[in-house]
C-alpha cells in the first residue's frame, strides 16, 4: 500500500570533503558557469570518485529510511550549472554577468544563439541510480525560468522566447529521464519565488505550458499544481507513477 507521506531529499546531499573543496565553495556564490577547480580529484579519476560519492549518498538515504532516493547531485558544482552549461547556444568560455538572488553580480553563461539541448545530460546519472537501489528514484533538473535568469542574454530580442527555448530543452530532458527509469522528476525554480514581477513579464506561464508537451507531465501533474508549489517555495515536482515509461 502506498505511503500517505513518502519521504525524500528536497535538495542536494552534502558532498564529502574528499570530493569537493568545501572551503572554496563556501567563499563564493553558487557557480552558474563551470567551476572545475572545486573538485579535489584529478580529472582522470573524477567520474569514478563521483560514482563512489553517489553510492554513499544512496546508502545513507536508504539507512535513514527515505522512501524516494536521489543521487544527491554529487556530480554537480551547483544545482543548475551542469545542465545549463551543456546546452547549445551558450558561451561558457566567455561568460557574462547577472545578478544573483542576493543582488550580487555573478559570472553566468552568455546566450549567443538559440538555446537547444544537444544531448541528454542526466540520463547516465539516473541509470546509475536505478541500478543501485530498489526504491523509487527521483532526479532533479533546473527550471527554464531560473536558467533564463542565470544567463546573460546577448541573442534574444524577447526574454520570453529565451525562456521558452529553455523550457523545450528541459522538456526533452524530462522525457529521457523517465524513459531511463526515473519515477519522479523535480524541477527547481527558485527564481520564480525571488522574481515574481519578472516571472510575469517573461511569460513563465507560457514556458510552463511548454513543459506540458512531455507525455509524463500530461499524465502526472497539472499546471496549477506547479504554480502553487513554485510560488510558495522553489521546488516543483513532476511525479509519474502511472507512466508507461517507468521501469
Amino acid at each position: 500500500m502506498p505511503k500517505l507521506l513518502p519521504t525524500t531529499l528536497v535538495g542536494s546531499y552534502a558532498q564529502p570533503d574528499w570530493l569537493i573543496d568545501r572551503e572554496k565553495l563556501a567563499k563564493r556564490f553558487p557557480p552558474r558557469v563551470r567551476a572545475k577547480e572545486l573538485w579535489r580529484i584529478p580529472a582522470e579519476y573524477l567520474a569514478q570518485a563521483q560514482d563512489d560519492a553517489t553510492l554513499l549518498a544512496i546508502r545513507a538515504q536508504e539507512e535513514a529510511g527515505l522512501d524516494i532516493i536521489t543521487d544527491g547531485e554529487m556530480r554537480r558544482e551547483s544545482y543548475s550549472n551542469r545542465f545549463a552549461t551543456a546546452l547549445e547556444g551558450v558561451d561558457i568560455d566567455n561568460p557574462g554577468t547577472a545578478l544573483d538572488r542576493s543582488g550580487h553580480p555573478n559570472p553566468v553563461p552568455r546566450v549567443t544563439g538559440k538555446v537547444r539541448r544537444k544531448h541528454a545530460v542526466e540520463v547516465e546519472d539516473v541509470k546509475f541510480l536505478r541500478a543501485n537501489t530498489d526504491r523509487m528514484i527521483k532526479m532533479t533538473v533546473p527550471g527554464p525560468f531560473t536558467m533564463s535568469q542565470q544567463a546573460q542574454n546577448d541573442f534574444y530580442k524577447d526574454p520570453a522566447e529565451m525562456a521558452l527555448d529553455y523550457a523545450s530543452a528541459v522538456n526533452e530532458e524530462i522525457r529521457d529521464l523517465f524513459a531511463a527509469g526515473a519515477d519522479i522528476v523535480q524541477v527547481d525554480e527558485p527564481y520564480m519565488q525571488a522574481r515574481p514581477r519578472r516571472r510575469a513579464s517573461t511569460g513563465s506561464r507560457r514556458s510552463t505550458a511548454r513543459l506540458r508537451g512531455s507525455p509524463a507531465r500530461q499524465r502526472c501533474i497539472s499546471a496549477s499544481a506547479t504554480r502553487r508549489s513554485s510560488t510558495s517555495g522553489h521546488r516543483a515536482i513532476l511525479s509519474c507513477p502511472s507512466s508507461p515509461t517507468r521501469r
